[in-house]
Protein backbone atom coordinates (compact mmCIF):
# COMPACT_ATOMS: atom_id res chain seq x y z
CA UNK A 1 0.00 0.00 0.00
CA UNK A 2 1.14 3.03 -0.84
CA UNK A 3 2.01 5.89 1.28
CA UNK A 4 -1.03 8.30 -0.19
CA UNK A 5 -3.63 5.17 -0.21
CA UNK A 6 -2.11 4.84 3.63
CA UNK A 7 -3.03 8.40 4.26
CA UNK A 8 -6.32 8.21 2.60
CA UNK A 9 -7.69 5.65 5.03
CA UNK A 10 -6.56 6.55 8.22
CA UNK A 11 -8.11 10.09 7.58
CA UNK A 12 -11.34 8.69 6.81
CA UNK A 13 -10.55 6.19 10.46
CA UNK A 14 -10.01 9.36 12.63
CA UNK A 15 -12.40 11.25 11.21
CA UNK A 16 -15.49 8.79 11.39
CA UNK A 17 -14.07 8.48 15.03
CA UNK A 18 -14.07 12.41 15.67
CA UNK A 19 -17.89 12.64 14.58
CA UNK A 20 -19.16 10.42 17.13
CA UNK A 21 -16.52 12.08 20.49
CA UNK A 22 -17.25 14.52 22.93
CA UNK A 23 -14.18 16.00 25.71
CA UNK A 24 -11.65 13.69 26.87
CA UNK A 25 -12.59 11.30 24.42
CA UNK A 26 -12.20 13.54 21.99
CA UNK A 27 -8.82 14.89 23.28
CA UNK A 28 -7.34 11.76 23.25
CA UNK A 29 -8.49 10.51 20.09
CA UNK A 30 -5.98 14.19 19.09
CA UNK A 31 -2.90 12.40 20.98
CA UNK A 32 -3.71 8.78 18.79
CA UNK A 33 -3.66 10.84 15.54
CA UNK A 34 -0.65 12.95 16.17
CA UNK A 35 1.42 10.23 17.36
CA UNK A 36 0.41 7.98 14.68
CA UNK A 37 3.39 6.85 13.04
CA UNK A 38 1.88 6.88 9.40
CA UNK A 39 -0.09 9.84 9.52
CA UNK A 40 0.93 13.39 8.07
CA UNK A 41 -2.33 15.36 7.41
CA UNK A 42 -4.63 16.55 9.93
CA UNK A 43 -6.87 19.48 7.87
CA UNK A 44 -9.70 16.65 7.07
CA UNK A 45 -9.55 16.23 10.94
CA UNK A 46 -9.29 19.67 12.58
CA UNK A 47 -12.56 20.54 10.02
CA UNK A 48 -14.71 18.16 11.60
CA UNK A 49 -17.39 20.23 13.50
CA UNK A 50 -17.03 18.66 16.84
CA UNK A 51 -13.56 19.94 17.01
CA UNK A 52 -14.74 23.50 17.35
CA UNK A 53 -16.59 22.18 20.26
CA UNK A 54 -13.20 21.95 22.22
CA UNK A 55 -12.82 26.17 21.88
CA UNK A 56 -12.97 27.69 25.34
CA UNK A 57 -13.41 24.49 27.19
CA UNK A 58 -10.22 22.91 29.28
CA UNK A 59 -9.22 20.53 26.23
CA UNK A 60 -8.89 23.53 24.17
CA UNK A 61 -5.11 22.94 24.49
CA UNK A 62 -5.67 19.96 22.22
CA UNK A 63 -7.49 21.82 19.68
CA UNK A 64 -4.73 23.90 19.44
CA UNK A 65 -2.30 20.97 19.21
CA UNK A 66 -4.15 19.70 16.04
CA UNK A 67 -3.61 22.67 14.59
CA UNK A 68 0.44 22.55 15.50
CA UNK A 69 0.61 19.45 13.88
CA UNK A 70 -1.56 20.51 10.80
CA UNK A 71 0.68 23.60 10.08
CA UNK A 72 3.38 24.23 12.52
CA UNK A 73 7.21 23.04 13.12
CA UNK A 74 9.19 21.96 16.38
CA UNK A 75 9.99 25.53 16.28
CA UNK A 76 6.61 26.54 16.99
CA UNK A 77 6.31 24.34 20.10
CA UNK A 78 9.00 25.39 21.46
CA UNK A 79 8.16 29.10 21.08
CA UNK A 80 5.03 28.15 22.99
CA UNK A 81 5.34 25.06 24.81
CA UNK A 82 4.27 26.97 27.84
CA UNK A 83 0.44 27.09 26.59
CA UNK A 84 0.66 23.99 25.00
CA UNK A 85 0.78 20.03 26.42
CA UNK A 86 3.76 17.84 26.82
CA UNK A 87 4.40 15.67 24.03
CA UNK A 88 5.01 12.19 24.15
CA UNK A 89 7.84 10.86 21.79
CA UNK A 90 5.91 9.45 19.05
CA UNK A 91 4.69 13.45 18.87
CA UNK A 92 8.11 14.89 19.05
CA UNK A 93 9.39 12.76 16.15
CA UNK A 94 6.20 13.61 14.59
CA UNK A 95 6.51 17.17 14.55
CA UNK A 96 9.84 16.74 13.52
CA UNK A 97 9.35 14.93 10.67
CA UNK A 98 6.69 17.92 9.52
CA UNK A 99 9.57 20.18 10.34
CA UNK A 100 11.78 18.52 7.45
CA UNK A 101 8.68 18.63 4.68
CA UNK A 102 7.87 22.43 5.66
CA UNK A 103 11.31 23.30 4.92
CA UNK A 104 11.34 21.12 1.92
CA UNK A 105 8.84 23.36 0.57
CA UNK A 106 10.97 26.21 -0.15
CA UNK A 107 14.22 25.09 -0.72
CA UNK A 108 15.13 21.55 -2.54
CA UNK A 109 18.93 22.17 -0.96
CA UNK A 110 18.90 21.91 2.83
CA UNK A 111 21.92 22.84 5.18
CA UNK A 112 22.81 20.49 7.87
CA UNK A 113 23.52 23.29 10.06
CA UNK A 114 20.21 24.48 9.53
CA UNK A 115 18.28 20.99 9.88
CA UNK A 116 20.52 20.58 13.36
CA UNK A 117 19.13 23.69 14.71
CA UNK A 118 15.47 23.52 13.73
CA UNK A 119 15.35 19.68 14.41
CA UNK A 120 17.34 20.35 17.55
CA UNK A 121 19.89 17.62 16.55
CA UNK A 122 23.39 17.77 18.16
CA UNK A 123 25.69 16.00 15.04
CA UNK A 124 25.61 15.46 11.82
CA UNK A 125 25.79 11.40 12.59
CA UNK A 126 22.24 11.92 14.73
CA UNK A 127 20.77 14.11 11.96
CA UNK A 128 21.57 11.37 9.02
CA UNK A 129 20.15 9.04 11.36
CA UNK A 130 16.93 10.96 11.92
CA UNK A 131 16.36 11.50 8.05
CA UNK A 132 17.26 8.05 6.57
CA UNK A 133 15.21 6.05 9.48
CA UNK A 134 12.32 8.79 10.12
CA UNK A 135 12.06 10.55 7.03
CA UNK A 136 13.47 8.58 4.20
CA UNK A 137 12.61 5.14 5.38
CA UNK A 138 9.27 6.23 5.74
CA UNK A 139 8.17 7.88 2.39
CA UNK A 140 7.76 11.33 3.03
CA UNK A 141 11.02 12.60 1.75
CA UNK A 142 13.44 11.40 -0.97
CA UNK A 143 16.64 12.49 -1.90
CA UNK A 144 20.61 12.87 -0.91
CA UNK A 145 22.83 13.00 2.20
CA UNK A 146 26.05 15.21 0.83
CA UNK A 147 28.68 15.01 3.34
CA UNK A 148 31.24 16.88 1.55
CA UNK A 149 28.64 19.86 1.25
CA UNK A 150 26.94 19.03 4.47
CA UNK A 151 23.55 19.10 2.95
CA UNK A 152 20.25 17.06 2.27
CA UNK A 153 19.43 17.46 -1.31
CA UNK A 154 15.50 17.30 -1.78
CA UNK A 155 14.22 15.13 -4.57
CA UNK A 156 10.97 14.50 -3.11
CA UNK A 157 8.81 15.82 0.00
CA UNK A 158 5.16 14.72 0.75
CA UNK A 159 3.06 17.83 0.93
CA UNK A 160 1.66 19.86 4.07
CA UNK A 161 -2.02 20.96 4.84
CA UNK A 162 -2.40 23.98 3.82
CA UNK A 163 -1.95 27.20 6.09
CA UNK A 164 -4.41 29.91 6.65
CA UNK A 165 -4.07 31.96 3.93
CA UNK A 166 -1.84 30.15 1.79
CA UNK A 167 -4.96 28.53 -0.34
CA UNK A 168 -4.96 32.27 -2.32
CA UNK A 169 -1.33 32.02 -2.82
CA UNK A 170 -1.60 28.72 -4.12
CA UNK A 171 -4.01 29.17 -6.56
CA UNK A 172 -2.20 32.07 -8.16
CA UNK A 173 0.86 29.59 -7.88
CA UNK A 174 -0.98 27.26 -10.15
CA UNK A 175 -2.61 30.01 -12.40
CA UNK A 176 0.66 31.06 -13.29
CA UNK A 177 1.78 28.03 -13.71
CA UNK A 178 -1.02 27.10 -16.78
CA UNK A 179 -0.68 30.54 -18.75
CA UNK A 180 3.35 29.10 -18.56
CA UNK A 181 2.27 25.95 -19.73
CA UNK A 182 -0.32 26.93 -22.17
CA UNK A 183 1.96 29.22 -23.52
CA UNK A 184 5.09 26.42 -23.85
CA UNK A 185 2.20 24.54 -25.50
CA UNK A 186 1.33 27.19 -27.93
CA UNK A 187 5.18 27.47 -28.70
CA UNK A 188 5.47 23.85 -29.18
CA UNK A 189 2.82 23.45 -31.42
CA UNK A 190 4.18 26.30 -33.77
CA UNK A 191 7.24 24.84 -34.00
CA UNK A 192 6.08 21.67 -35.01
CA UNK A 193 4.02 23.49 -38.06
CA UNK A 194 7.22 25.44 -38.35
CA UNK A 195 8.38 21.59 -38.75
CA UNK A 196 5.82 20.50 -40.75
CA UNK A 197 5.98 23.31 -43.45
CA UNK A 198 9.97 23.40 -43.87
CA UNK A 199 9.65 19.13 -44.31
CA UNK A 200 6.85 19.75 -47.16
CA UNK A 201 8.76 22.10 -48.70
CA UNK A 202 11.66 19.89 -48.36
CA UNK A 203 9.72 17.32 -49.94
CA UNK A 204 8.85 19.66 -52.98
CA UNK A 205 12.44 20.73 -53.31
CA UNK A 206 13.37 17.12 -53.30
CA UNK A 207 11.04 16.10 -55.84
CA UNK A 208 11.65 19.02 -58.45
CA UNK A 209 15.52 18.08 -57.91
CA UNK A 210 14.19 14.33 -58.94
CA UNK A 211 12.23 15.30 -61.81
CA UNK A 212 15.08 17.73 -63.38
CA UNK A 213 17.37 14.51 -63.05
CA UNK A 214 14.55 12.37 -64.68
CA UNK A 215 14.35 14.78 -67.09
CA UNK A 216 17.93 15.00 -68.00
CA UNK A 217 18.37 11.35 -68.02
CA UNK A 218 16.07 11.16 -70.21
CA UNK A 219 17.35 13.99 -72.66
CA UNK A 220 20.82 12.07 -72.51
CA UNK A 221 19.31 8.89 -73.09
CA UNK A 222 17.64 10.86 -76.39
CA UNK A 223 21.27 12.51 -77.10
CA UNK A 224 22.65 9.45 -77.04
CA UNK A 225 20.54 7.32 -79.35
CA UNK A 226 20.34 10.54 -81.69
CA UNK A 227 24.01 10.28 -81.95
CA UNK A 228 23.91 6.90 -82.71
CA UNK A 229 21.79 7.48 -85.50
CA UNK A 230 23.64 10.14 -86.88
CA UNK A 231 26.82 8.19 -86.65
CA UNK A 232 25.24 5.00 -88.13
CA UNK A 233 23.49 7.24 -91.15
CA UNK A 234 27.02 8.70 -91.46
CA UNK A 235 28.90 5.48 -91.70
CA UNK A 236 26.42 4.28 -94.44
CA UNK A 237 26.39 7.05 -96.72
CA UNK A 238 30.62 7.38 -96.59
CA UNK A 239 32.61 6.55 -99.67
CA UNK A 240 34.89 4.82 -97.99
CA UNK A 241 32.41 2.49 -96.00
CA UNK A 242 29.35 2.42 -98.47
CA UNK A 243 26.82 -0.44 -96.43
CA UNK A 244 24.25 -0.15 -99.16
CA UNK A 245 26.25 -1.72 -102.13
Amino acid sequence: MDIEQKQTELIDYFVKQAENLRGDSLANLIIEATSHSSLFAFSEILSVPNLAQLQGTEYSIFLDVLRLFAHGTWSDYKSNAGCLPPLVPDQVRKLKQLSVLTLAETNKVLPYDQLMHELDVSNVRELEDFLINECMYAGIVRGKLDQLRRCFEVQFASGRDLRPGQLSSMIETLTSWLTTSDNLLVSIQEKIKWADTMGELDKKHRKKIEDKVEEAKKNLKKYTVSRRTWSYEGMRKSPMLNLEE
